[in-house]
């Protein structure tokens, strides 16, 4: 069984973890803390620890405190937030300060389905993460549909596994493809890890930019705001989290809002931002594939630039796939070296639609190439 540290000052959610933790099978809470100061002893006590679950506000040693803690010593162990969404501002920072994942606390938390999927999502991306130098073939079971999902994040050519390289088959020369007159949408999806990722990413775009830029990053309601406030403090770019009715102009960053499809319509040559309403897509609320598919209607917009960073499953892929069918695209995907969990870029670059495989740090330079500036 492999050992969880779990750190919360309740005791009751401590037993509730350890009961929805105990229940995979795989997975065992063998450690358990109060507060920040009785879980660092842990940590440097313990080396079997292969996931860590904490709660932001406890007395003592907070979380954030605690991560900041870890990561200045070289401990690389997965940390999972648990947050209240009156947490959002402490919640970014953790995510910014390289926790992998963080999870909404529940109001009901003994029939809260939700919250038992996410913890055992967050388990199964521990897994690609400790075995990220070997090919990662690991399941879980779902709470919501009781199937056994299955993932891995590399592909194995005899007993080695082997990065995935560049395609860049589908356009000769696409940089002379792209005219630099024509009006371009740029449509970014990601989930584990995004928000360190955009941080790598949109600073580095200029306020000039010459196409608007829209961002599905996979987070529930009541934090997007806080994510998207961030980064416009620390960016060139205009950076918002995305309202009904807003019309896409040129420089300026779109974040779907948290919990709620983001989508995209055109009236009378204006094209304007919507909240598709459509149940979780997969889990997923907002969807990439949402925002892609609503693309697909847009004629103002003739080139896409697509992108997609890190992320577990395969969001972006099926959206992006039907786009094609309807527009001059170039997609970036983000390389399996610098992204936390390869399961969305991978998963897009296999359709053979990737024009070209990036560094993270290579991202922005890429979407500046392909869109120009004003």
């Amino acid at each position: 069984m492999k050992k969880v540290l779990v750190i919360d000052d309740s005791a009751l959610m401590r037993r509730v973890m350890s009961d929805i933790i105990g229940n995979t099978n795989e997975y065992i809470v063998a450690y358990t803390a109060a507060n920040g100061v009785e879980g660092l002893k842990i940590i440097e006590e313990k080396d079997d620890i292969v996931a860590i679950f904490c709660d932001i506000n406890m007395p003592k040693m907070s979380g954030l405190e605690l991560l900041k803690t870890i990561k200045s010593n070289g401990i690389e162990i997965p940390f999972i937030i648990i947050s209240a969404q009156g947490d959002a501002k402490d919640t970014f920072t953790a995510l910014e300060l390289g926790a992998m994942e963080f999870i909404k606390k529940p109001n009901r938390i003994f029939v809260d389905v939700e919250f038992r999927e996410k913890i055992n999502k967050a388990l199964f991306i521990a897994s690609s993460i400790n075995d990220k130098d070997g090919v990662v073939d690991a399941t879980y079971k779902s709470y919501r549909t009781g199937k056994v999902v299955k993932f891995y994040d590399k592909q194995e050519t005899g007993n080695k596994s082997q990065s995935i390289q560049p395609n860049n088959e589908r356009f000769k020369d696409v940089s002379k493809s792209f005219n630099v007159k024509t009006k371009k949408l740029v449509a970014l999806v990601c989930s584990t890890g995004g928000p360190k990722a955009l941080q790598s990413v949109i600073p580095k775009l200029p306020k000039n930019l010459a196409a608007p830029m829209l961002i599905v990053q996979h987070m529930p309601a009541g934090f997007t705001d806080t994510m998207a406030r961030r980064l416009d403090e620390i960016s060139e770019i205009s950076v918002k989290e995305a309202a009904q009715g807003d019309v896409l102009k040129n420089g300026v960053v779109y974040i779907a809002k948290g919990g709620t499809h983001l989508a995209v319509r055109e009236e009378h040559g204006k094209v304007s931002i919507y909240f598709d309403d459509t149940p979780p897509i997969g889990g997923l609320k907002p969807c990439g594939n949402i925002m892609y598919s609503s693309i697909c209607n847009l004629f103002c917009y003739e080139e896409i630039v697509c992108v997609v960073l890190t992320g577990m499953g395969a969001d972006g892929t099926k959206g992006i796939t039907e786009l094609s069918g309807h527009k001059k695209l170039y997609v970036i995907a983000q390389d399996e070296k610098s992204s936390t969990v390869y399961g969305m870029p991978k998963a897009i670059y296999e359709t053979g639609l990737t024009d070209v495989v990036c560094d993270l740090d290579e991202i922005a330079k890429e979407i500046i190439k392909k869109v120009g500036v004003l």
